[in-house]
């Protein structure tokens, strides 16, 4: 057991949470949360993984007619086009990521939204993205645009799903901070769409794809805060991305739902494993035990607080049906 830091309201700060937050969260749990917990509060109640600010607006939005089998709340939109077959799409932002480190940002953008798509069942079939640039004659736009462009291409080709459209804007209003959002679309057959509520008890919790590893450790507050002087600090917190890995990760994935081993799915994208663990577990009203000493890491002596923070990409959290679990395995 290393030694934690003290839980001050400067740690606190740094963690992005505002005083009445913490407030919140002593009565919440009734005593001063261990370092873990902080951090674990910090991932989930922040504006990219809570959408605390957004949310009232988002709900304004149209979400539901006959042809909707999936709105918001899960990883994917999914979309009855007849025939037996349905459309699963999903478009998220990267945009802090993309101005700190516009290769790495744009690529584990794409990487992300392909992972919702394929933890719905379905296997993507195209990407696309709508990018705002600052003016061109800033001296960032050059090399922000190369970046960005590289990475959104590089890691749908590498992965094998083409970029068949998109848009791109310059205005100086995006100087400070560009804004690069990706969209993937799938087809599954719309009886066979997988979700993220768990169910039953004692069922095996399992982790498949790439190791955890040290990066993008706050990647979720990061893209959640306003930036400043500093930001070019803040590197350390983008994911790097492997379309290759996800690429095998995408097969194992559909061919375990083919076999009818899982009961539940949820990628580890923003937040990780904790985000991942703590919506299995919510959407299906129950509590989730994590083993982390059989997490599988990249780096030597990683802390709790290390592992469940992490955004280290392509990786999938699993509840499977206990009588599959070895064929799932295998």
């Amino acid at each position: 057991m290393r030694n934690e830091p003290q839980i001050t309201p400067e740690l606190v700060a740094a963690h992005g949470l505002k005083p009445d937050e913490y407030e919140r969260i002593l009565k919440l749990i009734g005593r001063v949360p261990t370092f873990t917990e902080l951090g674990i509060f910090s991932a989930m109640w922040n504006e990219h993984c809570s959408y605390k600010s957004s949310r009232i607006h988002l709900r304004g939005l149209p979400t539901k007619a006959p042809w909707v089998i999936q709105g918001p709340g899960e990883n994917a939109g999914v979309i009855d086009i007849g025939d037996g077959q349905a459309v699963v799409f999903k478009m998220e932002s990267h945009n802090h990521p993309s101005y700190i480190e516009p290769y790495q940002g744009a690529t584990t953008g794409v990487g992300g939204i392909l992972r919702d798509v394929f933890t719905m069942g379905a296997r993507p079939i195209a990407c696309l993205n709508a990018l705002s640039f600052g003016a061109p004659e800033h001296p960032k736009t050059r090399h922000l645009v190369s970046g960005v462009v590289a990475g959104i291409g590089g890691y749908g080709n590498s992965f094998g799903v083409p970029t068949v459209g998109g848009q791109t804007r310059f205005h100086t209003r995006y100087d400070g901070n560009i804004l690069v959002n990706a969209m993937a679309v799938g087809l599954a057959d719309a009886d066979k769409i997988f979700y993220a509520a768990a169910s039953g008890v004692n069922m095996p919790i399992v982790y498949l794809g790439s190791k955890t590893g040290r990066d993008g450790i706050h990647g979720a507050s990061m893209a959640s805060a306003e930036f400043d002087d500093s930001s070019e600090e803040k590197r350390p917190t983008v994911q790097v991305g492997d379309p290759f890995a996800e690429k095998l990760l995408l097969e194992a994935c559909l061919e375990i739902m083919a076999a009818d081993c899982v009961i539940a799915i949820q990628d580890m994208g923003a937040a990780a494993l904790t985000c991942s663990a703590v919506e299995l577990g919510a959407k299906g009203d129950l509590g989730v035990d994590l083993d982390l000493d059989a997490v599988p890491t990249r780096e030597t002596g990683m802390s709790a607080y290390e592992m469940m923070l992490s955004e280290s990409q392509e990786r999938m959290l699993m509840v499977l049906k206990p009588e599959k679990e070895k064929e799932a395995e295998a």
